[in-house]
């Protein structure tokens, strides 16, 4: 029949053992990541050195029925759309702005966050019923110790980011302050973006009884952010990966 010795004897291995081992690994980075999709798994499990191709771990994807359903994209009208900026370093320029939610209890809080546009790093994000302009004046200083000040600040026209003791010790830090056009948040795209994976990986997967919760859960998710999300934005890489190269390499630079 021309039927090989090593065909006519190998017994073949069963599916569910073959695919075992991408079933374990696979099943933990969901347990960690619970909200990220398809390419963000595949590209975490290439940075840990496993050697299965996308069609696979796709199948195996698709079988634990992870595949998550796509937003339909809103028709609206069509507006002119202004080019963000793309800093070529660090500490060029931040975006900041506000969210709330709610604790589990119904009581509600506020959070603020503020990010570096150059490599979407995490800087701070700070948890409470009241945020004044008073507060993000201290939470700056503290950032001005640690790392210094950017160039400009890109806000929304917020009564916090209007306040006069802001506003005032803006000036007094030698702060730029660039407030986006009224009504446009796309002009604040970055932190925008921001703001939706927070709420993917943090708020919508846990009931938080208090605040001291949210801090807590918060403070690891932004290690984690920070050191070992990749970033489609930052070709694959984490924020701290682009920092670093950044400052071995000061020609390097990120496409829009």
């Amino acid at each position: 029949m021309g039927l090989s010795r090593a065909a006519w004897y190998r017994t073949p291995a069963a599916r569910v053992e073959a695919d075992r081992a991408v079933l374990a690994v696979l099943q933990a980075l969901v347990d960690r990541y619970p909200r990220w999709g398809l390419w963000k798994y595949f590209k975490l499990l290439r940075r840990q050195q496993y050697a299965w191709n996308h069609k696979r771990v796709y199948r195996i994807y698709c079988a634990l029925r992870l595949n998550q359903k796509r937003r339909a994209k809103r028709r609206v009208p069509e507006r002119k759309r202004h080019p963000l900026e793309v800093p070529a370093q660090p500490n060029q320029v931040w975006s900041a702005d506000f969210m709330s939610a709610a604790l589990y209890g119904g009581l509600r809080f506020r959070t603020f966050k503020v990010i570096d546009d150059f490599n979407r790093e995490s800087l701070a994000v700070e948890i409470d019923t009241s945020l004044t302009g008073r507060r993000l004046s201290r939470l700056f200083e503290r950032l001005r110790l640690e790392r210094g000040l950017p160039q400009r600040l890109r806000v929304d026209n917020g009564p916090e980011f209007l306040s006069a003791d802001f506003v005032t010790w803006a000036e007094a830090a030698g702060l730029v302050i660039q407030y986006i056009p009224k009504g446009e948040p796309n002009q604040n795209a970055y932190i925008e973006r921001f703001h939706r994976t927070y709420r993917e990986e943090v708020l919508n997967l846990y009931l938080f009884r208090n605040l001291a919760e949210v801090r807590e859960t918060t403070h690891w998710w932004r290690l984690d952010y920070n050191e070992h999300r990749p970033h489609d934005a930052l070709e694959g890489r984490t924020p701290a990966e682009c920092i670093n190269q950044n400052a071995k390499d000061s020609s390097f630079e990120l496409s829009p």
